[in-house]
């Protein structure tokens, strides 16, 4: 790791809540309360969690570049025949998919927004709770050359713009919170396709338009059209392809190789926010995973119906399901939330393969992702396939359940 660069990326992400922090005790609004995490001095993790596991293996532990703890992975990707391993899939893509960055669209799910388009041609999507305790969805997209369009559009949120960050992905919404996002969105270190609203300095109105969806609120009509983000991801003079320092999320199973978890405890429902009505942020539509161990997929459910993409009329479904415990605040009386991105030694458990593996999660900078170990401090081997995040907030962790 470059230690001086780390440094300095994290020294300006707490320097931008210090400034936040002060704007709103400027307006009356209450103090965030989250404390940002120590500036480390070294290559090690900081655990904000006494208690949990801080232990990371390094990848000089491992036996070799293709096998983990046992286990045959993906190790360095090499190109073959015009194919290239996905980073966020793990699968053969055509090598100009694979290798360009993602973007990242911001979808509501609240009921008056279903069916959403074209979510199905996600790599990854992350789900978070939201103010009026709902959540939303950032959709990771690396194959979007015959997408039409994707959306609802709706607007940001800063812990949704830091997981775009460690990604890489280029942030696309339609709108967002001016206090808490304006000077990170705005800033050089953010890449964004944003429509042109109030506090945005580099729109993006060509990659915007409105549909006619009879019944539904304005709100529920604004897309993103793929033809015109990638206009204006040329006209913004983005870089389109992973910097040479790039820290893949996931760490896969090889081709033709099932991560099988024997020993591991089984998991075929998963239930991100229980099945009552709570705060937690999923307790509105009660969404849960469903294992079909024929395909080997998890099919989404919420408000009590298949989860579909309008697109092409299919039921979601993905390969692993993940639950990243983070510690969280509401900010002011507008019950807008602040989550913990930056932490280590919380709880995540990883779905796949029918199984569950408990452990903890790392992440110290914000232009690397969140890493998920097992207990015994080896990185956890995902399944190739799309994946689905839930943040579960930890004041409601009782309400993540699994059967």
């Amino acid at each position: 790791m470059n230690k001086q660069k780390a440094t300095k990326n994290l020294i300006h992400t707490f320097l931008l809540i210090a400034t936040t922090a002060i704007f709103l005790s400027g307006c009356g609004k209450k103090d965030v309360g989250i404390q940002p995490l120590p500036i480390p001095t070294g290559e090690e993790v900081v655990n904000t969690n006494p208690g949990q596991s801080d232990v990371v293996k390094q990848p000089s532990d491992f036996e070799d570049d293709n096998l983990l703890n046992g286990i045959p992975i993906i190790g360095t990707r090499i190109e073959k025949d015009g194919m290239f391993q996905s980073y966020l899939t793990g699968e053969w893509k055509d090598v100009n998919v694979a290798k360009r960055r993602p973007f990242a669209m911001i979808i509501p799910n609240d009921k008056q927004a279903l069916p959403q388009y074209g979510l199905s041609a996600a790599s990854v999507v992350f789900e978070a709770p939201v103010e009026g305790r709902m959540t939303r969805l950032l959709a990771f997209v690396e194959d979007y050359d015959d997408l039409e369009r994707i959306g609802p559009a709706r607007s940001a949120r800063d812990y949704f713009i830091y997981e775009a960050m460690g990604k890489e992905a280029i942030f696309c919404s339609w709108g967002l919170t001016i206090a808490y996002c304006g000077p990170l969105i705005n800033s050089d270190r953010v890449d964004n396709v944003s429509q042109a609203v109030k506090g945005i300095d580099r729109a993006s109105a060509e990659a915007f338009k409105r549909f006619s969806r009879p019944g539904y609120s304005m709100e529920y009509t604004g897309y993103m059209v793929i033809d015109g983000y990638i206009a204006a991801v040329r006209r913004l003079g983005y870089d389109t392809h992973y910097s040479s320092n790039f820290t893949p999320q996931f760490v896969f199973a090889a081709e033709f190789t099932r991560a099988e978890y024997a020993d591991h405890p089984d998991a075929t429902i998963i239930r991100p926010g229980g099945t009552s009505s709570n705060r937690s942020g999923y307790g509105l539509s009660n969404p849960y995973f469903e294992y079909n161990p024929d395909d080997r997929l998890y099919y989404r459910f919420e408000h009590n119906a298949k989860h579909i993409d309008e697109m092409n009329n299919q039921q979601l479904s993905y390969s692993n399901v993940i639950f990243q415990y983070m510690h969280g605040e509401v900010r002011d009386n507008k019950d807008y939330m602040i989550f913990e991105m930056h932490s280590s030694g919380r709880t995540v458990k990883v779905f796949t393969n029918g199984k569950v593996i408990e452990g903890t999660w790392s992440r110290t900078r914000d232009g690397e992702p969140a890493r998920f170990f097992d207990k015994d401090g080896f990185e956890i081997v995902l399944n190739q396939g799309k994946t689905w995040i839930c943040l579960i907030w930890e004041d409601y962790s009782e309400f993540a359940i699994y059967e």
